[in-house]
C-alpha cells in the first residue's frame, strides 16, 4: 500500500475555535497516479464529484480541503470517492462500509485508511448475488426522449413461468443497487431476496422493473427542475421514457396488471424525488410511491408543483428519512406530508417514518424496503377493496412509547378497535372500545395501523411504536 499524508478537513467552531484534521495515511496500491479525490457527505448533499469539494493535492503529496465551520457538537457523515459513486471507497474485503462520521469537539485529529475503491474489480471478491428470477431485459434499452441507452432489470415473482397469473408492477431507479452486490456501488437493496422471502411466506409479490442510473447523467435524469449549484432538470424527459416507452414495453411483453391501481414507483435520494414527482405528475399511471430519503431540498419548485397538481386520484405515499441524514431531511418529509394533507390526500394515504440514527445509505433503504412494500401494496396483498373510504382518526403522540391517545372517539354502538401490523395481521382487537387512550407497551418497535369500526363509519390511522 502506498503511504500518503492526506490532510482532509479543517474546521473552526464559532463556539470553541477548535480545529479538526482528518488524516488518510493509507490508500489502495492500485489507486491511479493522477486520481482526483473528493469528499461527499451530508454537507454537500452527497454529491460524489462536486468540484467544490475536490481535495487539493499539494507538492508534497498531501491532499487538503477546508470546509465551513460548524458548532461544537455538530455531527457530519461522509465518504471518499474518486469523483463518482462507482468509485466510492470500500472495506478491506471490497464490502460496503458505513458512512464515516465526526462530531465537532471530539478531538482534533482523525486518522483514516482507505482500503479499496468500488471500481477496482480485482479487489472485489463478490460474484453475482442476484436471484435466479432476476433477469436483464436489455443491456442497451434505448431512451428516445434522451437519445441514450440504459440497462433494464426485471424481477419476476417465483412461479411466474409455471402460471398464467398477472402481477402488479413496481418501477425502481438505480437498478445497479437493487439486486446484485457485483453491480452495486454502495451496497444492494436485496429487493430479490426480500420479495422471495415474502413469497415463501405466502404473500403476493410484484414484478419489479429496475432502471440503471446513467452515472454522470444521474443528477440530470432524476431531477425535474434544475438547481443553481448542481444543474439537472431532465427528469421530466426521464419520466416520459418510463411512462411512454418502458411501461408499454413491459406491459406488452410480461404478464402485468397495467392499470394505475396495480402500478407503483420507488427510489431513494434523487430517486425518491423523481418517484414523488412521477406519482403526482402521472396520477393516471401510478397509485403508490415509495420515497426514501427524498431530495426535496433540490428545488423549491417541488412545493408549488405539489399544490398545483392537487389530488386527482388516490395515491399511497411512503416517505422515509433517517435521523442522521441532516437537519432538513426529517423536516422536509414532515412538511411534504402536511402539503399532501392540505390538498386533499387522507391521513391513511400518507405515512412518514423516521429511523433514529438512520443514515443516507443503502442500509437504511434495504432495511425498510419490506415494510414499505407491505404498506404500499397492502390492499392487493390482503385482497381488500382499495376504493373503500375510511375517515381519519387523530392520535398522539406519534411515534409513541407506552400510551397512545385518541383525540376524538366517534359516537356509535358496538365499536371495535383493531391494531394490525404492516402485513395485515391483526394483533389487537377490543370490542366496545370507548376510551380515549390505549396502552401499546406490549407491541414491538415498528409501524402499525389502527382501525376503529363504529356504526357511523370506519376510522383509521397509523402510528410508530418506539
Amino acid at each position: 500500500m502506498r503511504k500518503i499524508l492526506f490532510i482532509a478537513l479543517l474546521f473552526w467552531s464559532g463556539l470553541s475555535n477548535a480545529q479538526v484534521t482528518i488524516v488518510v495515511n493509507s490508500i489502495p496500491a492500485n489507486t491511479p497516479a493522477n486520481a482526483e479525490i473528493y469528499i461527499a457527505g451530508d454537507f454537500n448533499a452527497w454529491q460524489p464529484g462536486d468540484t467544490c469539494f475536490q481535495l487539493t493535492k499539494r507538492a508534497d503529496g498531501t491532499f487538503v480541503i477546508q470546509l465551513d465551520a460548524q458548532n461544537e457538537g455538530s455531527k457530519i457523515h461522509f465518504k471518499f470517492t474518486r469523483g463518482s459513486w462507482e468509485t466510492v471507497e470500500k472495506g478491506s474485503s471490497g464490502e460496503e462500509i458505513d458512512n464515516r462520521s465526526f462530531t465537532f469537539g471530539n478531538g482534533d485529529t482523525v486518522k483514516v485508511k482507505i482500503y479499496n475503491w468500488a471500481d477496482q474489480g480485482a479487489e472485489n471478491p463478490f460474484g453475482s448475488t442476484a436471484a435466479e428470477n432476476v433477469h436483464i431485459v436489455d443491456n442497451n434499452f434505448y431512451i428516445p426522449q434522451l437519445n441514450r441507452s440504459r440497462r433494464i432489470w426485471i424481477y419476476l415473482p417465483p412461479g411466474y413461468d409455471s402460471t398464467s397469473i398477472s402481477y402488479p408492477v413496481l418501477y425502481m431507479h438505480d437498478g445497479q443497487n437493487l439486486f446484485d452486490t457485483k453491480t452495486s456501488y454502495a451496497g444492494e437493496w436485496e429487493v430479490d431476496e426480500t420479495l422471495n422471502k415474502l413469497a415463501d411466506e405466502g404473500i403476493q409479490v410484484p414484478i419489479v422493473v429496475g432502471i440503471d442510473n446513467g452515472g454522470s447523467y444521474r443528477i440530470e435524469e432524476l431531477t425535474p427542475w434544475s438547481n443553481a449549484e448542481y444543474g439537472g432538470g431532465k427528469g421530466k424527459l426521464y419520466m416520459r421514457f418510463i411512462v411512454e416507452t418502458l411501461k408499454p414495453f413491459i406491459d406488452a411483453n410480461y404478464r402485468t396488471l397495467p392499470d394505475r391501481g396495480h402500478t407503483g414507483i420507488m427510489g431513494s435520494s434523487l430517486g425518491g424525488l423523481i418517484s414523488f414527482y412521477a406519482a403526482m405528475k402521472y396520477q393516471d399511471v401510478f397509485s403508490r410511491s415509495g420515497d426514501f430519503s427524498p431530495s426535496f431540498w433540490y428545488s423549491d419548485s417541488i412545493w408549488s408543483f405539489t399544490r398545483l397538481q392537487g389530488r386527482q386520484a388516490g395515491i399511497r405515499f411512503y416517505m422515509l428519512a433517517g435521523g442522521d441524514e441532516g437537519e432538513n431531511a426529517v423536516a422536509n418529509i414532515m412538511s411534504m406530508k402536511d402539503s399532501l394533507l392540505s390538498i386533499g390526500f387522507g391521513a391513511d394515504e400518507v405515512i412518514t417514518k423516521v429511523v433514529p440514527g438512520g443514515q443516507h445509505n443503502e442500509k437504511l433503504w434495504r432495511d425498510n424496503f419490506r415494510e414499505a412494500y407491505l404498506w404500499l401494496f397492502r390492499d392487493l396483498i390482503n385482497g381488500t377493496n382499495p376504493s373503500k373510504v375510511h375517515k381519519s382518526l387523530r392520535i398522539y403522540p406519534n411515534p409513541v412509547g407506552d400510551v397512545l391517545r385518541i383525540e376524538y372517539i366517534p359516537k356509535g354502538s358496538n365499536d371495535s378497535l383493531i391494531i394490525s401490523d404492516v402485513s395485515g395481521c391483526q394483533l389487537v382487537e377490543i370490542d366496545h372500545f370507548a376510551d380515549n387512550k390505549l396502552k401499546v407497551c406490549g407491541l414491538s418497535p415498528g409501524m402499525y395501523f389502527l382501525k376503529l369500526v363504529t356504526s357511523s363509519g370506519v376510522y383509521q390511522s397509523q402510528f410508530i411504536k418506539q
